[in-house]
């Protein structure tokens, strides 16, 4: 049999000297205390059901059946967020939104069109001159790719468009062979020698490449455009990142084209995989941002060209991390799903990146972020809150007056191609067999992984290190076969040759130790492998050992599922691997327990073909069943699901400022209530600290001055706060402790509404909070004259809310059977109170004292809260006899939350801006609303 370079390489004799390396709540609960929301834990560890919480939750449970349709699935919600986990886990079957969308979701106006974004697209482009482009595939994110096709073919209802960066462009003659070389060493030159792929082939060097850049003019740019929009996998628009500006004749020189993937992957790439850099001066880091910025503007440009109305945008990994924002800013109504294939950090790990809020905000921009694990998930949810201070739960984030869903989707292969290509070649079953031949007698461990510190093969080669070694009875009798290939920039930075140098050092002493001159137990390929090569070695493998540090897609662990469907050899997979939640039947070790990782190779050596057999079937039918073309099926019915549920049918709509003004100039009598703190002024940690400023005390005694309005301030806050910063406006009426106690406008005597309650309560609440407060960090007791308040917003965002609930339960249980009092949650605090003051008591009597004849009644009422105590004064309104079209309740916050309130304002500064509007000295932004309605009000007065 005549072998090719690669296959003689491969198969042979080993010479004893390693190669180098290359490179779910009763009904009286509120919904803020609903557990969904409270019972979210914040590292990895052990899940309160005693689950590891690496996996997702609710697998065990998937597994056991899916309901038949979606009306099943939604039977016994108890929750929004557990109707659209039902509605979005139902079954995998075809049902309407597969077959027409629009139909399935008749009020989103969908086009039907969807327009992917990832960075690169699918080939690696050679510069022909005067001819067609060379394109030939691109290596990795294989799985992401075939996603693409199967959106682009007839089995799905969507029109599907793939935008990506060009990718480093280089002349044709410039590539070699597709697979013995990596695209972009070929392309630009690589940063260290590690980056570059060892040739096959020692006798052909690596080509040179074009270090000075490369001039592609106009015509070759369009020719490559049309190329691209009729490929045979479906419509992709190119982006030509020009970072010269282009001559008359619309030449461009690109140069230095790695420019573009510096920041992401010098900068997030390790960071996500929990890799922080030494620290640097920030020079070189301000120039990536700004080229990643451009990148992900760039792209936004790109999308706006083609977008129509109704499309899809699905925006792919950790490159485009500031594109949803980007968007939603030229089109604030765009749908938009977001997906990170990579693993996202822990709060503690993000809070090292100097960019950490922009990022975050960036993919707030999206409707929904997908994850590829529960955990990853978890972790982006609690830096949103712990970073940027907003609300987040298990089923997502409330930012910027809109709820951005979050889930899990661990991502598939297409196993039915894997499998006809890894069983439908004669030239693999031969490659087989002389792999077999050459290691007959011999058992197979086989493992293929990027050589970079984040892959963990040092780790491996230890772990066989120690299993040569504890178990000497498989010595001469295993050999382990490593493919690498080249690692990522991000590891460049790090000087990639520790690792290299590493391995090699490994590689060698193992050979060594346990070798001889005919037989080396460890077989290191530095280099790609073809995919005959590649599959051959999956299927002839006794063991698959995968022992990645940090990962989040391993696309091998599946193609090996894949290709063991006869063989049934067991596969070793980290837990740390983003696939490990998906894979619970694999053999599952942490990759830093060397001694854990040597027991799990000779337990899996030593499995009985019939525990062989039982594992590889249930890895066998997850791998076939959730496959790349599911996942993209379920990533968009989820996304359309929370876009019905969410955007139409539970939020809150923005406040009409045209018509709230248009109501104020009509009416004669006004009553404004407004709350303090989230409302008028920000929420801080220090509640001292949160004074007005002198703009909101300009507006309210400008809105106060007007004798046909009565304005009033109703507070938690105690009298002599404000006093202090509201007593100067004598026109202001103001009510301290929630209603506790109240000073009229032009007065400065407070009444005491509850003089004669009996406030020996106090004491035994002062105790519970004082055991509280020694018990969180952070936390601290304002002492009002009518209610006792314990504040956690200095303390840990997690541990706080957690003493939040165990102190509401023991007073529940205690003070409030003993008294009548009430337990109060307000935003990161809770208060006592007596049961019969509420805020809701003085917007009643406030509306009252107007009379309720013709004539007397407020005709126009603007009420503005932000959190559950403020709910008492919008119950009020609602039961009020008053037209609903006077009255303007609002609720400061997310327009997703559960709120009596029929209008929302996003945050205070936004509350500030309301009232300037209506006192005459509008925004910029508000000029549209205050010409609508000086328009409506005039044309009234004709009438």
């Amino acid at each position: 049999m005549q072998r090719s370079t690669n296959e003689s390489q491969l198969m042979e004799p080993p010479t004893g000297r390693p190669q180098s390396a290359g490179s779910d709540s009763a009904p009286d609960v509120h919904p803020a205390l609903h557990p969904s929301i409270t019972s979210i834990p914040v590292t990895p560890g052990v899940n309160v059901s005693g689950v590891s919480d690496y996996f997702e939750p609710h697998s065990h449970a998937l597994s056991q059946g899916a309901p038949d349709s979606p009306s099943a699935a939604a039977s016994g919600a108890r929750s929004r967020a557990d109707l659209l986990r039902r509605m979005s886990r139902s079954s995998n079957e075809l049902n309407l939104v597969d077959v027409d969308p629009r139909a399935a979701h008749p009020t989103l106006g969908l086009s039907g069109g969807v327009i992917s974004a990832t960075f690169c697209i699918p080939y690696t482009a050679g510069l022909r001159r005067e001819a067609d482009w060379e394109l030939k595939p691109r290596r990795g994110t294989s799985a992401l790719f075939d996603s693409f096709s199967y959106l682009s073919s007839p089995a799905t209802p969507w029109n599907h468009t793939l935008v990506g960066w060009t990718g480093e462009i280089g002349e044709a003659s410039d590539f070699v062979s597709s697979e013995n070389t990596s695209a972009i060493a070929t392309t630009v030159a690589p940063l260290s020698k590690s980056s570059a792929p060892i040739p096959v082939d020692s006798s052909a060097p690596p080509p040179l490449p074009s270090g000075d850049g490369i001039l592609v003019s106009k015509a070759d740019r369009n020719r490559l455009d049309r190329q691209l929009a009729h490929d045979k996998s479906g419509r992709i628009v190119p982006i030509w990142m020009l970072n010269e500006a282009e001559g008359s004749n619309g030449d461009a020189h690109l140069k230095d084209q790695v420019r573009w993937r510096r920041y992401a992957e010098h900068e997030l790439y390790p960071l996500f995989h929990y890799k922080i850099h030494e620290p640097t001066d920030g020079r070189s880091e301000r120039k990536w941002w700004a080229d990643y910025y451009r990148l992900n503007q760039k792209f936004a440009e790109r999308i706006l060209e083609i977008y129509k109305l109704g499309d899809i945008v699905v925006i792919h990994d950790y490159h485009l991390l500031l594109l949803p924002s980007i968007l939603r800013q030229h089109l604030p109504h765009v749908y938009t799903g977001f997906f990170l294939h990579v693993p996202f950090p822990s709060s503690e790990f993000l809070r090292c990146l100097s960019r950490r809020k922009e990022v975050l905000e960036g993919v707030l921009g999206a409707n929904m972020v997908g994850f590829q694990s529960y955990s990853y998930s978890r972790h982006f949810s609690s830096s949103c809150t712990r970073i940027l201070g907003f609300d987040s739960s298990s089923a997502g984030v409330d930012a910027y007056g809109a709820h951005v869903a979050v889930d899990v989707f661990a991502i598939g292969i297409d196993a039915t191609a894997v499998e006809r290509i890894a069983y439908g070649d004669t030239k693999i079953e031969e490659k087989m067999a002389a792999i077999r031949e050459l290691y007959a007698g011999k058992k197979i461990i086989v493992g293929r992984d990027r050589l970079d510190s984040m892959r963990g093969v040092a780790q491996k080669l230890m772990a066989f290190e120690m299993f040569l070694e504890e178990f000497p009875e498989w010595r001469d009798k295993v050999v382990l076969i490593q493919v690498t290939s080249p690692g990522s920039l991000g590891d460049e930075t790090d000087h990639p040759e520790k690792t290299q140098n590493k391995v090699s050092e490994l590689v060698a002493r193992i050979n060594g130790l346990y070798g001889s001159l005919s037989f080396s137990p460890v077989q290191h390929y530095p280099q790609y492998l073809s995919k005959d090569e590649y599959f051959a070695l999956l299927r002839v493998a006794d063991v698959g050992l995968i022992t990645s540090v940090r990962d989040g897609m391993n696309t091998t662990s599946l193609e090996y599922v894949v290709c063991q469907k006869d063989h049934h050899g067991p596969l070793i997979l980290s837990e740390f691997s983003g696939t490990a939640g998906s894979l619970n039947s694999a053999v599952h070790i942490n990759p830093w327990d060397t001694r854990g990782v040597a027991e799990a190779i000779h337990h899996a050596l030593t499995m009985s073909p019939e525990d062989k057999q039982a594992q590889q079937k249930r890895l066998y039918k997850h791998a076939t069943t959730n496959t790349v073309q599911s996942w993209s099926r379920n990533f968009l019915k989820r996304l359309l699901t929370n876009l019905s549920s969410f955007d139409q049918s539970i939020a809150t709509p923005t406040l009409d400022k045209a018509a709230l003004l248009a109501q104020y100039l009509r009416s004669k009598q006004r009553l404004f209530m407004f709350d303090y703190d989230g409302t008028l002024t920000p929420i801080v940690k220090d509640p001292s600290a949160a004074i007005p400023t002198d703009r909101v005390v300009r507006n309210l005694k400008a809105l106060a001055s007007d004798p046909r309005n009565s304005v009033w301030i109703i507070s938690g806050r105690d009298q002599n706060f404000l006093n202090q910063w509201m007593g100067d406006i004598s026109e202001l009426g103001l009510s301290a402790e929630h209603g506790s106690f109240i000073r009229h406008p032009q007065s400065e005597e407070w009444i005491n509404l509850t003089e004669k309650f009996d406030m020996s309560w106090q004491m035994d609440v002062m105790e519970i909070f004082r055991h509280y407060t020694e018990r969180t960090q952070g936390s601290f007791i304002e002492r009002k004259r009518c209610a006792l308040t314990w504040h956690y917003r200095r303390a840990d965002p997690e541990y706080g809310a957690f003493q939040s609930r165990e102190c509401q339960k023991h007073l529940e249980n205690t003070v409030t059977k003993k008294w009548e009092v009430e337990v109060m949650t307000g935003k990161a605090n809770l208060e006592v109170r007596p049961t019969f003051v509420n805020k809701g008591e003085i917007a009643k009597k406030l509306v009252e004292q107007y009379g309720d004849r013709p004539g007397e009644a407020p005709d126009f009422v603007l009420c503005l809260g932000d959190d559950f105590t403020d709910e008492d004064m919008f119950r009020s309104l609602r039961a009020s006899k008053l037209p609903r079209e006077h009255v303007f309740s609002v609720t400061v916050g997310a327009s997703s939350k559960m709120t009596l309130a029929s209008w929302h304002l996003p945050e205070p500064a936004d509350v500030v801006s309301t009232i300037a509007l209506l006192n005459g000295t509008a925004d910029a932004a508000d000029l549209g609303a205050q010409a609508v309605a000086e328009g409506k009000s005039s044309l009234d007065s004709r009438i």
